[in-house]
């Protein structure tokens, strides 16, 4: 007796279908992309900006220095730390005393910093310090500091140029929501020497790096640069917050963190020649109270001023905000 033969319908279905039925290899997933942080207010910054900021301990006894952190926010959960002996930038720290840095992250609502000497943790507003012996001195506690010429009043015969009803002394003026001057114009007013208040605000950038990171800048006369930057926890350059662009840097880095409303007095006094030789012009700048340029002589220009001799608000792109700004004309 003959066996039947037996078929396989999967080969001669494979025939039919020709390259149909080909394997394919398996594609891996596309990462979501990382979404950067661009805020103007608190409430849209998200939890890397509660932990970034200062951080002080004060002295144990007189005589004694106390201690200083400040904690820049790198985005995603990443941190550099700065340790200042002595204090905070302007508050027992000046520029040449000790510092030192580590990077860290959050993992689990606790972040670290780890380098060969020591330890430091931040949770819940404290940042612990712990030595390679096991020794924790006091924790140092997240704290904000203000300017003591915050909200300075104008004096009697001062020119208010704004003060958050309008814009009429700026060309080109515009006004945020909040009744905030945006970057981006000119006074159309001027003086010859005068003092200049003002106050200014630079956005929480952290995916940011360098210049991209809040940059604005006052122009004084339209063409000396005093650059405004998030330059918080930098070392202090002629290019970063506080610095007279390309020609010298602060005394010390008075840039707070980013979202704090900051202060700016400058003194300015033009240049004139005297018995046939020219004078250049001078400026004295205080940063947020702190004597950051003193009598500082200007022999050149910053390029990229405009309208020579008026106050230019630089706009480089970035959300900066000024207000209460008045000038006083001295002789």
């Amino acid at each position: 007796m003959t066996t039947p033969t037996k078929f396989s319908f999967i080969p001669i279905l494979a025939l039919a279908l020709g390259s149909s039925v080909t394997a394919q290899k398996p594609t891996k997933p596309r990462p979501e992309p990382v979404k950067k942080i661009l805020a103007t207010d608190p409430s849209e910054a998200g939890p890397d900006f509660a932990v970034q900021g200062e951080y002080a301990r004060a002295a144990k006894a007189r005589g004694k220095k106390g201690a200083g952190a400040q904690v820049i926010a790198l985005g995603q959960g990443k941190f550099q730390l700065v340790l200042h002996a002595g204090g905070l930038p302007g508050a027992g720290w000046k520029k040449g005393d000790k510092r030192e840095k580590a990077n860290g992250e959050t993992i689990d609502g606790l972040t670290t910093f780890k380098t060969a000497a020591w330890t430091a943790t931040i949770k819940n507003g404290e940042l612990t310090l712990t030595g390679a012996d096991g020794e924790s001195p006091k924790p140092l506690k997240r704290t904000e500091r203000k300017s003591p010429t915050l909200g300075a009043q104008p004096p009697v015969g001062a020119l208010v140029l704004f003060d958050g009803s309008s814009a009429e002394h700026f060309d080109g003026g515009r006004l945020t929501k909040d009744k905030h001057l945006m970057a981006g114009t000119s006074t159309n007013k001027t003086m010859k020497n005068y003092s200049l208040h003002l106050e200014f605000r630079t956005p929480f950038k952290p995916d940011a790096r360098g210049q991209g990171r809040g940059n604005s800048g006052v122009y004084v006369q339209g063409i000396y640069e005093c650059q405004v930057l998030d330059s918080f926890g930098l070392e202090g350059k002629n290019n970063e917050c506080g610095g007279i662009y390309s020609i010298r840097e602060p005394a010390v880095n008075m840039c707070y963190p980013p979202l704090s409303w900051q202060t700016y007095d400058i003194d300015f006094t033009s240049g004139t020649v005297k018995d046939g030789k020219k004078i250049n012009p001078r400026m004295t700048v205080r940063h947020n109270g702190v004597l950051i340029h003193d009598d500082v002589e200007l022999p050149k220009t910053t390029r990229g001023g405009k309208k020579e001799g008026f106050v230019y608000l630089q706009g480089h792109g970035n959300p900066v905000v000024y207000r209460n700004i008045w000038m006083m004309e001295k002789n």
